[in-house]
């Protein structure tokens, strides 16, 4: 690869991760595909995969390239951020919390402190000797939130 192609592939990279500050997904979706079509770097295979999640709905390849991007650079918490968020576009929060907390035990970083702001902590359980999942405090704290009680 020569070094203007490389500085072009560097350019569509920045501009990708611009639009994603800006919460434009689509927009860095495509300069993500430019940039990786020109230079493949593992190091980008994390940003893609939110993308291809986000927009695309493509849960396995999505997570196939955050677990692939981790197995190559498992110290990176841009990895555990952007993995946690796959998982939030599935719907799994719980995994997202914990893949958000090892991005954190590894330095963490402030836009992994903020989605782990946004999802919130959870209230305590209405009757705290019995589990969470337990039907009996499943429900009467839904209650007790339309009561507004809670």
């Amino acid at each position: 690869m020569d070094p203007q192609s490389g500085a072009s592939a560097q350019k569509d990279f920045e501009q990708a991760q611009q639009e994603l500050d800006r919460g434009n997904v689509l927009a860095a979706l495509a300069c993500l595909e430019r940039a990786l079509a020109i230079w493949d770097d593992p190091l980008w295979h994390s940003r893609l995969a939110y993308c291809i999640a986000k927009e695309r709905g493509h849960l396995t390849r999505a997570f196939e390239l955050c677990r692939a991007a981790i197995a190559n650079d498992p110290k990176n918490p841009v990895h555990y951020l952007y993995l946690g968020k796959v998982y939030q576009v599935a719907a799994n929060q719980y995994e997202a919390l914990q893949t958000l907390r090892q991005g954190m035990a590894l330095g963490g970083l402030p836009e992994i402190e903020q989605t782990l702001a946004a999802i919130g902590t959870r209230k305590p359980p209405v009757i705290s000797t019995l589990s969470r999942r337990n039907p009996l405090n499943k429900y009467l704290g839904k209650i007790l939130v339309r009561l507004k009680l809670r």
